[in-house]
């Protein structure tokens, strides 16, 4: 027989779960009975049509595959999320096996890769994009992943002109020639307090984004008195530029939901807005110009029940024409987008672990094998049977028990001792709860059609770790959990996806207990940089289906962003690291490496090149918009801080009291060249700001015009030869200037 302390164990354990299935239970009738008092809908583009969501078909295992569904009322998309709130409340989200992935600020001890999307890349996509006119003007462009595939950044220019966001405000440089550059206007745009996220350029117009806020009144059901809803909205300004010192807006787009990430090409734009969503009175997005409602996005949503939910709403629209389109997804928190030539990638990280759905694996995996034959049989049937998931438990819960009971003392104790190292091995070998979801939606001139969803395990760290390539998706993820056997674990994987997002290759555990620092996809190989206390170099065939690794180096530090710099040879920029006496890593100064690839299976490193020390920074670890790197113009050009400090400054009486240390603080550009066979030539360095004020902020850009180097920081603009780095051709300042600034109407 059991003893008392087991059977009363058992017992509470058994009331848990009828308690539950009630709760379950009435929540579930609570959403019927809403159904059947369906009103209509707040908000309609069409003929909405009174339905009823078949829930029941909703699975838990995220494996179950449910088509993309259209909500047909603002009632029916609320009635969802209840039902989903209410099933959420009856089965908690529980992460026992998955990690929390932390890690310190860059400047730590330990450092964090830079979080940031990619396609598959050529080597001209690889570049600051040059670009020549008809008259022969050659100039840079912002560094993006995919050719033909705008990316927008605070600053842009052409042969001539360069346009910088700052604040509530737009400055137009007259660039070329360089020494009779001059800022010809600046120009504000009411913001209400808000500042200009970043911008494209199109020929002579402008595309600039903001956030703002629209005021929305909504009556509750059965209620009689609107409510006042501030939600968040994404502002995307059209400005004709082609009168540089009157510029002037034709369109004023608005959507509701924070400005998340756009893309442009050709002619189109294509802008993500992302919102929160209020499960009892949710408000759907809506497309305005000028404070006039355009559209009202019909609102799609994936059967696979979610912890939270966001509206992601895709907008696209013809720079020079009225052409316009919109869809709202009903999804996770979009973290990551990639955008090729004809699809959006949008990515976020998903946990479906909810409660029984682990505890439901390892009973049918570790225990279930050691039960007596006919025990087993029995559950087994029950387990197919066609009753509820609660009912089936009460019934296998009591045959366990009757086996229990009928079991002798030394045979039972076996039989858990056996029971408990299986849990163990079952643990030790468990998965990443961690799922990358991948939402994909094909485009083509302003046109959009949500065509699939995918997963694979693990989480992304930027935009480099998910490339297209022909009709083959790939992703790289690392994956990261704590069991009781391992504790915290972690290692890398490498996926490839038909034109379904269904896995049709993998790649996993590479690198054991380090975590991808940066990744690059170019053609069929993909480079791939993993940290811990050493950077490991991978390089990975992507040429069939099944990824497999080629080569691989070793080196101190890690490089945060990959550039290629020809078929054979990648630019790596990060940190250089030491070792401490305790074993823990301490970074050093901002490195750039040259790799070799010519021979896969054996990378070697041809020159590094070290910046500063612990304190210097670059923006390129953060954001590579940051870099200018041209080939044929043999520059690389990157944006560097860094703080020095010296002795205490005295005070004036001799013999007082030292006051604190200050810091020299400097902020600039290194420029150098390149050699595929002896490395790095250092050009030159451009000074912006060298002092004990903190002058240094994010936000540095350089290009070219011609043999002109243009460098950019908040405050300040300098010219220099860059056939002579050492030679100031000229120099702007971009900070106040004091003088009445003329707001644009809108």
């Amino acid at each position: 027989m059991l003893s008392t302390g087991l059977i009363k164990n058992m017992k509470q354990y058994l009331a848990y779960y009828v308690i539950a299935a009630a709760v379950l239970v009435c929540c579930t009738i609570g959403i019927l009975v809403l159904y059947s008092n369906n009103s209509e809908g707040q908000i309609s583009t069409t003929d909405y049509t009174r339905s009823i969501i078949p829930w029941d078909m909703m699975p838990l295992d995220q494996s179950s595959s449910m088509g993309l569904k259209k909500f047909n009322s603002t009632d029916e998309l609320r009635n969802f999320l209840l039902f989903v709130q209410a099933r959420n409340a009856a089965n908690p989200v529980v992460q026992e096996n998955s990690g929390m992935r932390m890690g310190p600020a860059f400047g730590g001890a330990m450092p964090v890769p830079l979080a940031a999307p990619t396609a598959s890349l050529t080597l001209s996509q690889a570049a600051n994009a040059p670009a020549v006119t008809d008259s022969g003007t050659d100039y840079s462009t912002t560094n993006i992943q995919v050719s033909n595939v705008d990316e927008p950044d605070f600053l842009k220019n052409d042969n001539k002109y360069a346009y910088i966001l700052s604040q509530d405000k737009l400055t137009i440089v007259d660039a070329y020639p360089a020494d009779t550059a001059k800022i010809i206007s600046k120009v504000g745009l009411d913001v209400k307090g808000q500042s200009l996220q970043n911008m494209f350029l199109n020929k002579d117009r402008l595309v600039i984004f903001y956030n703002g806020n629209d005021e929305q009144y909504s009556i509750p059901k059965y209620d009689y008195m609107p409510n006042t809803v501030y939600t968040p909205t994404t502002h995307a300004v059209v400005i004709d530029v082609s009168d540089r010192q009157n510029p002037k807006v034709l369109k004023n787009y608005e959507v509701n939901g924070n400005y998340f990430n756009a893309r442009m090409i050709g002619n189109y734009v294509y802008f993500i807005s992302t919102s929160n969503v209020d499960y009892n009175n949710p408000v759907p997005p809506v497309v305005r110009e000028s404070s006039k409602t355009i559209i009202s996005p019909p609102i799609y949503y994936y059967g696979m029940p979610e912890p939270s939910y966001n509206f992601n709403t895709v907008t696209s629209f013809d720079v020079f024409g009225d052409k316009i389109n919109s869809q709202t997804y009903l999804m996770g928190s979009t973290g990551t987008l990639y955008v090729s030539t004809d699809a959006i990638y949008i990515a976020y990280q998903g946990n479906y672990q909810y409660y029984g759905v682990d505890a439901k694996d390892r009973f049918f995996k570790a225990i279930v094998p050691l039960l007596p034959d006919y025990t087993q049989n029995k559950i087994k049937s029950i387990e197919n049977s066609g009753l509820d998931p609660d009912t089936k438990w009460v019934q296998i819960s009591e045959i366990m028990q009757n086996t229990y009971n009928n079991t002798s003392e030394s045979i039972k104790a076996q039989l858990f001792s056996n029971i408990q190292k299986a849990l163990q091995d079952y643990n030790a070998r468990a998965q990443d709860s961690t799922r990358t979801v991948i939402e994909k939606i094909t485009i083509d001139n302003g046109s959009l059609k949500y065509v699939a969803q995918g997963q694979v395990p693990g989480y992304l760290l930027n935009q480099y770790s998910m490339d297209q390539s022909g009709k083959r998706f790939r992703v790289a993820t690392t994956s990261e959990y704590y069991n009781s056997a391992n504790g915290n674990w972690q290692s890398n994987n490498v996926y490839v996806l038909d034109e379904s997002l269904n896995i049709v290759g993998h790649l996993e555990k590479i690198a054991p207990n380090e975590k991808i620092y940066s990744a690059r996809f170019i053609g069929d190989k993909l480079y791939l940089v993993t940290f811990h206390r050493i950077d490991p170099f991978f390089v990975i065939d992507l040429s069939a289906d099944t990824p497999k690794v080629l080569g691989a180096l070793k080196i101190p530090g890690y490089s945060s962003y990959l550039h290629p710099y020809d078929e054979n040879h990648i630019i790596g920029i990060g940190k250089e690291i030491t070792q401490t006496q305790y074993g823990n890593s301490e970074p050093l100064g901002v490195k750039i490496s040259l790799f070799d690839v010519s021979d896969v299976s054996n990378p070697v490193t041809v020159d590094t090149y070290e910046i500063g020390g612990p304190t210097s920074n670059s923006d390129v670890l953060s954001d590579p918009r940051a870099l200018l790197f041209d080939k044929e113009k043999n520059i690389l050009s990157i944006p560097i801080s860094e703080q020095q400090y010296g002795q205490p400054v005295p005070l004036g009486t001799q013999g007082g009291p030292a006051i604190p240390y200050y810091a020299n603080n400097w902020q600039g550009f290194y420029v150098f060249g390149v050699d595929p066979s002896h490395g790095f030539t250092l050009k030159g360095k451009v000074e912006h700001n060298n002092g004990t004020d903190y002058g240094y902020q994010q936000g540095s850009r350089s290009f070219y015009i011609n043999d002109s180097l243009y460098t950019v920081t908040p405050n300040l603009m300098k010219i220099n030869d860059l056939n002579d780095i050492s030679h100031e051709v000229n120099h702007i300042g971009l900070e106040n200037t004091g003088q009445i600034i003329k707001y644009l109407p809108q």
